[in-house]
């Protein structure tokens, strides 16, 4: 153990004072938190720097590497953003509730053990579910609950997994684990739930939608992308990803063509984008992993703009389906340039920051001999323009 504060400490304890804040002071220690946090993140050193032993076990509460710190970065930004996002917001849970959820994020990335995986796995759910239920209405009641009992169930086998992993093995390290036996397949559908592989998505599309404006910003950014992170430590190179990506990619845009709520477009248009990070995954060459997690940071970033976009126009009109809505560049022209903007990143439109990533992810294809995966990835990649 040494100096550096775990990343997820500050998050927590900023959570617990900005309810004794207001006004402008308020909104002054909502942005120093995520910058505070970088800052230190910036200066922390690769190696374990906070264990705990409990019993013969250790618990490693903060473990930093090349890997755990790009996610660190992208959940520091991505928290930024959202709480700018949000200072307009006068319920003040809702940026508490949002500062809990992104230190649980950190906190489930810098893990480095099973167990405090599966800590701050459930501290996601339980943060994130008052997100949804910030809306305050009986559709996002409902849709809490069944999004709570999905992301519990996940947890549930991610911990069914850990202690049948420990029991014969003995480790509880959070490193690679391969699709080795029955507590790594508990473990895969666990990250598996989290990232919305096919058949087990519906919950994102149900409940993101649901959300309040601000809460959608939050949750675009990092329960999808915990679970990129942990598939990406523990089973890089799994063959199934990449079909299973591939899927994902492909899958969405036919439900996002007749969908009418345009923030349930944005939900498939999420699992769309998270099948080319799951495909660059299962690759595992260094070309396909450093794509994946190019395209995480672009996803967060882009996807952030097209839901705060959304949000901007339930706020000002009241309506979210495309076909209550119509003129909006003429009466929201700054917010028509910023959904072009993010739907140019997200189609991968030459000059625009989705066309590099999906390019790393559709070479290392190629370079893997995987040409009708290409395929796939070209036509997903065009058909979300839509």
């Amino acid at each position: 153990m040494n100096g550096s504060v775990p990343p997820f400490a500050i998050f927590f304890a900023g959570a617990l004072l900005v309810p004794l804040l207001r006004g402008w002071l308020r909104s002054a220690l909502l942005l120093l938190i995520p910058l505070l946090s970088a800052l230190q993140l910036w200066g922390m050193e690769e190696g374990v720097s906070w264990s705990i032993s409990i019993l013969t076990y250790t618990l490693t509460l903060s473990r930093v590497d090349t890997l755990s710190l790009l996610f660190g970065y992208l959940f520091h930004l991505a928290a930024l953003l959202a709480i700018i996002f949000s200072l307009h917001v006068r319920d003040t849970g809702q940026q508490v509730v949002g500062l809990l959820y992104a230190g649980s994020a950190l906190g489930a990335v810098f893990a480095g053990d099973l167990i405090t995986l599966f800590v701050f796995w459930e501290l996601l759910a339980i943060t994130s579910v008052f997100l949804i239920w910030a809306r305050r209405t009986p559709q996002a009641l409902a849709a809490g609950f069944r999004y709570l009992i999905i992301q519990v169930f996940s947890g549930v086998l991610l911990l069914a997994g850990t202690l049948l992993h420990l029991s014969q093995t003995g480790s509880l390290a959070f490193d690679y684990l391969g699709l080795s036996g029955p507590a790594s397949w508990l473990i895969f559908l666990a990250f598996g739930i989290k990232c919305a592989f096919p058949f087990l998505h519906n919950w994102l599309t149900d409940s993101y939608p649901e959300a309040t404006p601000t809460g959608a910003v939050f949750l675009c950014a990092f329960t999808t992308k915990v679970a990129i992170y942990s598939l990406a430590r523990a089973f890089p190179g799994t063959e199934m990803l990449i079909y299973i990506g591939a899927a994902m990619t492909c899958f969405p845009i036919f439900y996002a063509v007749i969908e009418n709520d345009l923030r349930r477009v944005l939900g498939y248009s999420m699992i769309n984008q998270l099948g080319f990070m799951v495909c660059g995954i299962g690759l595992g060459s260094a070309l396909a992993i450093n794509g994946a997690v190019s395209h995480a940071f672009n996803d967060v970033i882009f996807k952030g703009l097209l839901f705060m976009s959304m949000g901007a126009v339930l706020h000002m009109t009241g309506r979210i389906k495309g076909s209550d809505l119509g003129g909006l560049h003429k009466t929201m022209p700054i917010t028509t340039v910023f959904c072009i903007v993010g739907a140019c990143s997200i189609s991968a439109f030459p000059f625009f920051s989705g066309f590099v990533s999906k390019s790393m992810v559709m070479s290392a294809a190629l370079e893997e001999g995987y040409g009708w995966i290409w395929l796939a990835l070209l036509f997903a990649s065009a058909g979300v323009f839509h």
